[in-house]
């Protein structure tokens, strides 16, 4: 495979952030309160952190057209933030492969800013690019999980290690539609039943990004709450999530940085039969919370 990057270019705008909001359940001000965010550190409201990663999973897929391209980890860093106006270039670059069949892609969504580019999301991907079932079952669920962290401080802002909280949320149609009006996505292994049953699966599965958007959901609204900032976030799908399924979502604090402002907490998805789907870690910034937790 070329080295090349490939992608798109993409203008924001408030109503992006204002019909993730809906999608998710994320009404975090810093998103969508343009007053709550001018009084914040940003300035002025920002993207989401998954609806970045939306945009990066679309490019993804079109590096790899017609091939129903079903992923296996996402990493992503929030170096800067996004906002609406801001023209950014969204970019995925093939890496050199692992020999386990599965591809990598460095990803990247970058603006210009003074005649510099500025880097607002920044990781990596690894995908399977045959989307048959067997590409998930030799995932280890083992080595996915990041819950012990640990260390750090007793209490930051009303949180303290070992906080927990749990949402449950079925994506149906609706939420599909929207999300791919939003991010332009079109991998058939979310839209096309016959593929997907085709290629080993139940039926449609949920898009990463979409199931991603219920940490968004946590995070910003209940644990840490309104005003968390995304700064950096891990994925690792272990599991088919199939439209239509009763998912539950939990996340859980281990480990607070009062000199920064910083929380890392747990994350991990389940379907309706137990089944773990996805584990991660995600770090947040805690600087602009609304209210402390209590």
């Amino acid at each position: 495979m070329s080295s090349v990057p490939s992608g798109f270019r993409r203008t924001l705008q408030q109503s992006d952030f204002d019909r993730f909001a809906v999608l998710s359940g994320d009404d975090n001000p810093i998103h969508c309160d343009p007053e709550f965010a001018g009084r914040s550190h940003f300035g002025a409201t920002v993207a989401h952190g998954m609806f970045l990663y939306g945009l990066i999973y679309r490019a993804l897929g079109e590096a790899l057209p017609g091939a129903g391209m079903l992923q296996l980890e996402q990493e992503l860093m929030f170096p800067n933030p996004s906002f609406a106006h801001d023209d950014v270039e969204v970019l995925v670059t093939p890496l050199p492969g692992r020999g386990d069949g599965s591809r990598s892609f460095s990803t990247v969504v970058r603006k210009q800013a003074g005649g510099a580019a500025i880097v607002t999301a920044q990781g990596s991907a690894r995908v399977s690019n045959s989307g048959g079932a067997a590409a998930l079952a030799g995932a280890n669920d083992a080595a996915a999980d990041t819950g012990a962290v640990g260390g750090g401080d007793d209490e930051l802002r009303g949180l303290r290690r070992g906080m927990r909280a749990r949402a449950e949320r079925t994506l149906g149609e609706a939420d599909l539609a929207d999300y791919a009006a939003l991010t332009g996505d079109c991998n058939p292994l979310h839209h096309s039943d016959d593929w997907a049953v085709a290629h080993g699966f139940a039926g449609r599965l949920v898009p990463p990004p979409l199931l991603a958007s219920l940490f968004s959901d946590l995070l910003g609204t209940r644990l840490p709450g309104r005003g968390t900032g995304w700064m950096k976030q891990t994925l690792r799908f272990v599991a088919p999530a199939y439209v239509g399924e009763r998912i539950t979502a939990e996340v859980e604090i281990v480990r607070l940085r009062a000199d920064k402002d910083l929380v890392n907490l747990s994350s991990v998805l389940t379907g309706a039969d137990g089944r773990t789907i996805c584990r991660g870690e995600s770090l947040v910034l805690v600087r602009n919370l609304e209210a402390p937790a209590g």
